[in-house]
């Protein structure tokens, strides 16, 4: 009962955390932290490496809510932060995507082929999915390369989306990338979650939802105690929004009747 409550607070009583985004953001910069997005990050790491320049990584998972995603734009070109979004089929929006890019930070695909293709087909054991990862692979080259056509901007990096059908089948999504012939045919120099990438951070902080709110620590405690912060955030769990959160809540309840 008590994480019923929880979510339907997060989803549509909790006050706005934009402010203290900010803060973060506003905090960061007078600590003498550069705020970049995994892309750069990633093209700079061996120059980084020598410098151990203190450094946030701004990562944003646009899995609903294109408002706040919105918001947090704005609220980083007034800084002149750059950080990465990471946008769902669903969640496509081209001309933020070009303005985002145009404005120097990140726009790409935040994927999910292997849960989507699971739930599409019905299956629930693992081995069946992994005996289909062609097919799935296929799908995933063929929507990246679809999405990079219309941005107009080669996309290096994407970002595994995290799916109940994921968390049910055991399985990442991040499976797909596996295949090096895969990230060749796409051009693709990192995934978010790489081994490549993570070990050159000194903490991983993801947001949650309330009343957790980040996990392993609050990104403003972890200033000035690690010289290289990843940090996550969702527009979920920046800010209510009722329609999109419903429809989204829904959604998730016929995907995993259907499944």
């Amino acid at each position: 009962m008590k994480k019923l409550i929880d979510r339907i607070y997060s989803d549509y009583v909790m006050p706005s955390q934009l402010e203290a985004h900010e803060s973060v953001i506003r905090a960061a910069a007078e600590a003498g932290y550069a705020q970049t997005s995994v892309r750069d990050f990633f093209e700079k790491i061996p120059a980084s490496d020598r410098a151990r320049s203190c450094t946030v990584v701004h990562r944003h998972d646009i899995d609903t809510d294109l408002r706040t995603a919105r918001k947090l734009f704005e609220i980083e070109k007034r800084y002149q932060v750059h950080s990465s979004y990471y946008f769902r089929l669903s969640t496509l929006d081209f001309p933020l995507m070009r303005e985002i890019e145009e404005y120097g930070s990140e726009a790409s695909y935040h994927y999910e082929e292997l849960a989507t293709f699971a739930k599409r087909h019905r299956i629930r054991h693992p081995d069946e999915v992994m005996r289909r990862l062609p097919e799935i692979r296929q799908e995933f080259v063929g929507n990246f390369q679809a999405i990079e056509r219309k941005l107009g901007r080669k996309m290096t990096t994407v970002a595994s989306h995290g799916d109940f059908a994921n968390r049910a089948l055991k399985l990442q999504n991040t499976v797909i990338l596996r295949d090096p012939a895969v990230r060749s045919s796409c051009g693709i120099a990192c995934e978010a979650y790489d081994p490549a990438l993570m070990q050159h951070t000194d903490i991983y902080i993801s947001d949650r939802p309330h009343p957790e709110y980040f996990h392993p620590t609050p990104p403003r405690d972890a200033l000035g105690m690690h010289a290289r912060i990843y940090l996550l955030t969702h527009p979920r769990q920046c800010e209510t929004n009722w329609r999109e959160n419903t429809k989204e809540n829904l959604s998730r309840l016929y995907q995993g009747l259907m499944w």
